[in-house]
C-alpha cells in the first residue's frame, strides 16, 4: 500500500501544486483516493475558461517533441520549460502535465469527476521513475532510461485495441482506425519506413466526451478509411504507462486528444498537429487533409532520399559483388595455376621415384641373380666333388644314361652300391636344368625314383648293371 507521504508527493508532482497543506486538504476531502482527487482537480481545471481559453484552439505550428529520451523543442525555437522533478524523497521522476499552477483554493475540491490519470500498478514502478524530461534532458542531453520495454509497450497497445473493440466495436459500425499493436516508438518507426505520418489518439476512458467522439468520429466510416489509407494509427490509454507518458510528452491538456507526428532528427518527433476536445468527422478530416497536404513535400523528399539510398546501396552491393567475383576469379586462376604446378612437380617427383625404384629393383635383381648363380655354381661344384672320380668299368660298376627334356644325353658310371641320391647329385652338378624340382624316371617298366627312394642303392633299385633314365620336370 502506498503511504500518505508518497501519495502527497505524487499528487504534487501531477498537479504542480506546491502548497503541501492545500494538497493534503484535497486528498483528505477525497479520502486519500489519488485517482478521484486527480480527476476532480483536472476536471475543474479543464472547465475553467480563464485557464484554458487558449487550449481549445487547434495547434497550427509544428513542434518537435522528444519521446522521453531527450528534450522537447518547438519548430519556432521556443523551448518548452522542463518540468521540475519530484521531491528527492522519491526514487523516480514523473512527467507533469503542461498546465499553469492554480492558486490554492478549496473550490478545487468540489469539481465533477473528469479525466483519470491514475495508471494503476505502473505509476509507482521504478520504470516510470526513469522516464521524463529532467533538467539534463531539457538541455538536449540524452537519457539512459528506456520508454518501456518492447514487450510491455506491445502488450499495452494490444490491450488498448482489445478494450476499444469491446467498448465501440458493437456500435453498429465495423470501421475504426487500424491501431497498430506495438509501442509508440515501434509505430513511429513503422510510419517512417512506410513514409506516412503517425496519427496518435490518447484515450481517456473516464472523460464524458470520449464515448461520443469514439463512436461518432473515430469509428466513422469515412474518417477511419481516410486514416487507414494515409496514416499509421497508434492509440494509447491514459490508464497505461505509455499512454500516460505520451499525454505528458505531447502536453495534452484537454480530451479527446489526437495528434499527428512524424520522425525528426536525433531521435525526436515533430508534432505537426494536435487536436484537443471533441470534433466531428468533417472537422477532423479537414484538419488531417490540411496536415497531409502541408507534409506531402517532406514525405515525398524522404521517399526519394530513401530510394536514392537504396539505389546507391544496391549499386555498391553490385559493385562489391562484381569486385568479389573478379577477386574470386583471380584467386581461382592463381589457385588453378598453383595446383597445376604442384601436380607437375608431384608427377615429376613420382616419375623420379619410380625410376630410382626400377633402378634399385634391377640392381637388386642382378645382384640376386648373380648371387643365385654363384650359389648354384658352388652347389654344382660341391655335388661334383661329392660324387668323386668316375669308376672304371667292372662287374660292380653301373652304367647310367640320363636324358634331359631338351633331348640332351649324359652318361656316367657309378658303383653299384651308390644311392639314388648320387644320380640326383650328378644331374645337379651338370647344370643342364633351370629348375630344382624334378624326378628321375625309368620307362620300362615306369618307375619314379622320388624322394622316398633316395637312400637305396642302384643295385637294390634294379638299375645294375646299366640303366636308362630321363628327367621329368614336376
Amino acid at each position: 500500500m502506498v503511504d500518505v507521504a508518497d501519495k502527497l508527493a505524487y499528487f504534487q508532482a501531477i498537479t504542480g501544486l506546491e502548497d503541501p497543506d492545500l494538497c493534503t486538504q484535497i486528498l483528505q476531502a477525497h479520502n486519500w483516493d489519488l485517482e478521484l482527487a486527480i480527476s476532480s482537480f483536472t476536471s475543474n481545471h479543464n472547465n475553467d475558461p480563464l485557464s484554458y481559453s487558449s487550449s481549445t484552439a487547434t495547434a497550427t505550428t509544428s513542434t518537435v517533441v522528444e519521446p522521453p529520451i531527450s528534450s522537447i523543442h518547438r519548430s519556432d525555437s521556443t523551448a518548452i520549460a522542463p518540468v521540475a522533478a519530484p521531491p528527492p524523497g522519491l526514487g523516480w521522476k514523473i512527467i507533469t502535465l503542461p498546465i499553469s499552477i492554480i492558486s490554492g483554493s478549496l473550490r478545487l475540491i468540489s469539481g465533477a469527476v473528469g479525466l483519470g490519470f491514475w495508471a494503476a500498478g505502473s505509476v509507482f514502478s521504478y520504470s516510470l521513475g526513469f522516464i521524463g524530461f529532467g533538467s539534463n534532458s531539457g538541455r538536449g542531453g540524452d537519457s539512459s532510461a528506456q520508454l518501456v520495454t518492447v514487450s510491455a509497450a506491445s502488450r499495452e497497445a494490444l490491450e488498448f485495441i482489445a478494450q476499444f473493440e469491446r467498448d465501440y466495436g458493437g456500435s453498429g459500425s465495423s470501421s475504426r482506425p487500424n491501431f497498430v499493436g506495438e509501442g509508440f516508438m515501434d509505430a513511429l518507426t513503422r510510419s517512417r519506413n512506410s513514409f506516412k505520418l503517425l496519427f496518435v489518439y490518447l484515450h481517456s476512458p473516464d472523460h464524458p466526451d470520449t464515448p461520443a467522439f469514439c463512436e461518432g468520429t473515430l469509428c466513422s466510416e469515412v474518417f477511419s478509411a481516410f486514416v487507414n489509407e494515409n496514416f499509421v494509427a497508434w492509440g494509447g490509454s491514459l490508464r497505461g504507462s505509455e499512454g500516460f507518458k505520451m499525454s505528458n510528452s505531447l502536453k495534452a491538456s484537454r480530451f479527446p486528444f489526437c495528434a499527428v507526428v512524424m520522425p525528426a532528427t536525433n531521435q525526436r518527433i515533430a508534432l505537426l498537429q494536435q487536436v484537443e476536445g471533441p470534433k466531428s468527422p468533417e472537422e477532423m478530416l479537414m484538419i488531417l487533409q490540411r496536415v497531409l497536404e502541408e507534409s506531402a513535400p517532406v514525405l515525398v523528399a524522404a521517399r526519394l532520399e530513401a530510394e536514392e539510398r537504396t539505389t546507391n546501396m544496391r549499386l555498391r552491393e553490385e559493385q562489391d559483388a562484381a569486385y568479389r567475383a573478379a577477386l574470386e576469379a583471380d584467386q581461382a586462376r592463381e589457385r588453378q595455376l598453383r595446383e597445376e604446378q604442384e601436380r607437375l612437380e608431384r608427377e615429376a617427383a613420382e616419375a623420379e621415384r619410380k625410376r630410382k625404384e626400377e633402378e634399385e629393383a634391377q640392381e637388386r635383381a642382378t645382384r640376386e641373380a648373380a648371387e643365385k648363380e654363384a650359389a648354384l655354381a658352388r652347389m654344382r661344384q660341391e655335388k661334383a666333388l661329392s660324387l668323386g672320380a668316375e669308376p672304371e668299368k667292372g662287374p660292380n660298376v653301373t652304367q647310367v644314361l640320363v636324358r634331359f627334356p631338351t633331348g640332351e644325353r649324359k652318361e656316367r658310371r657309378f658303383h653299384s652300391t651308390a644311392t639314388i641320391q648320387s644320380l640326383y647329385d650328378y644331374v645337379d652338378s651338370l647344370g643342364c636344368l633351370d629348375v630344382e624340382n624334378y624326378s628321375l624316371v625309368s620307362n620300362f617298366p615306369r618307375v619314379v625314383y622320388g624322394t622316398d627312394k633316395l637312400s637305396i642303392s642302384l643295385k637294390e633299385a634294379g638299375l645294375h648293371p646299366q640303366a636308362s633314365l630321363f628327367v621329368e620336370l614336376n
